[in-house]
């Protein structure tokens, strides 16, 4: 595979990243202003933290560390001095740091300072250290190749979904692996959209009343929300596999993928020590449930998967849309919304509401796809 290839694919993700780190560094967006008694010099300067939080000087190192490190293997040319790449890769994560860090000022609850900023550009630096060591490895090289063995030359698309849909898990759902429960949170939007418009009056108004009671899921059906919530980024990925022991390997690489992601999950919203409450009986057997049913799906064409995928996506919506809000659901939120990762709540809660539909809508075109 060309040189060029892994290099541009590095520059896509670095600034996808940064895209990613000004939101969780920006969240939630709202109540901007000019801090009172300040100056454009003032704002300029950071200030020194009065008080420094182990886990927060952690996650600013090691953020930052995947950013250098893409900037630094796009910036990576064959004939070119290492120390460049290195440079650039530093100097972007250096740069967009201290940027977020000045913009944070204009943000009420938000504490910027010149710890952060220094944290992060350290973080940035010791990944762009890491790009040259990489590149002797013949490491993106090596990966690059990978992707074209098992993946079709249209699996872009695919590649964003199986990358965002872990990044869904971690926000709490109403069922595990219960993605895609936007209609109660569209429901007051759109009421106050439409209050005031005389001929939406009768639409408004029932929106703006109170959901009666839903009944909880029953056994059946949150092993099924569970199920369908596996096999659904497993239909995305065999529409651009082969059929064959590559799917099994996805598949298998999914449900450990689970594993890993809930309980991390499960650890951040209730503590370490019940880290592995949500593997109950029922949940354990939903999850082989749909990796056996991934696995029987294996030897299909890809087109006829993708019409499977569709099928599977809308019963997950469907189902997790009569799934109420349980009183666990509920503190894991009050958690997110209050606590620690209050960065990271926008993002998750977003990608878990949409993945779905765009998992529909990116499953419809290959439908409609030649070959």
């Amino acid at each position: 595979m060309p040189q060029a290839a892994p290099r541009s694919l590095a520059g896509v993700s670095a600034v996808l990243f940064g895209a990613l780190v000004l939101y969780a560094s920006l969240f939630p967006f709202s109540a901007w202003r000019w801090p009172p008694g300040r100056d454009l010099a003032d704002l300029l300067t950071l200030p020194w933290p009065p008080y420094r939080l182990p886990f927060d000087m952690a996650a600013n190192f090691l953020g930052y560390v995947p950013l250098g490190l893409l900037a630094g293997l796009a910036a990576e040319r064959p004939g070119r001095a290492a120390w460049r790449g290195v440079a650039v890769g530093a100097a972007w994560a250096a740069a967009l740091s201290y940027a977020a860090e000045v913009a944070q000022q204009f943000l009420p609850g938000r504490h910027p300072s010149l710890l952060d900023w220094g944290l992060n550009a350290g973080g940035g630096l010791f990944g762009a250290l890491l790009a040259p060591a990489l590149q002797a490895l013949g490491w993106p090289q090596r990966g690059a190749r990978w992707l074209q063995r098992w993946l079709a030359p249209e699996a872009g698309g695919a590649v964003v979904l199986l990358a965002l849909w872990p990044v869904g898990l971690l926000f709490p759902a109403p069922a595990p692996l219960g993605l895609g429960q936007l209609g109660p949170q569209l429901q007051p939007w759109l009421a106050q959209a439409l209050d005031g418009v005389p001929w939406a009056a009768p639409w408004a108004e029932e929106l703006a009343r109170p959901a009666p009671p839903v009944a909880p899921l029953g056994v059946g059906a949150a092993t099924l929300v569970t199920a369908l919530g596996l096999l659904a980024p497993c239909l995305v990925t065999f529409a651009v596999v082969a059929p064959g022991w590559r799917r099994v390997g996805w598949a298998l690489g999914a449900a450990l993928l689970t594993v890993g992601v809930v309980t991390l999950s499960t650890a951040l919203n209730f503590g370490p020590q019940h880290a592995l409450a949500w593997a109950t009986p029922g949940t354990l057997a939903a999850l082989l449930l749909g990796t056996a049913a991934a696995a029987a799906l294996a030897p299909l064409p890809r087109r006829l998967v993708a019409g499977l995928g569709l099928i599977a996506v809308t019963a997950l919506v469907l189902l997790v849309a009569q799934a109420p809000a349980d009183p666990y659901f509920a503190q894991s939120l009050q958690r997110w919304e209050q606590g620690r990762f209050i960065r990271f709540h926008g993002l998750a809660q977003w990608v878990g509401w949409l993945w779905p539909y765009v998992a529909l809508l990116w499953l419809l075109k290959r439908v409609g796809a030649r070959g």
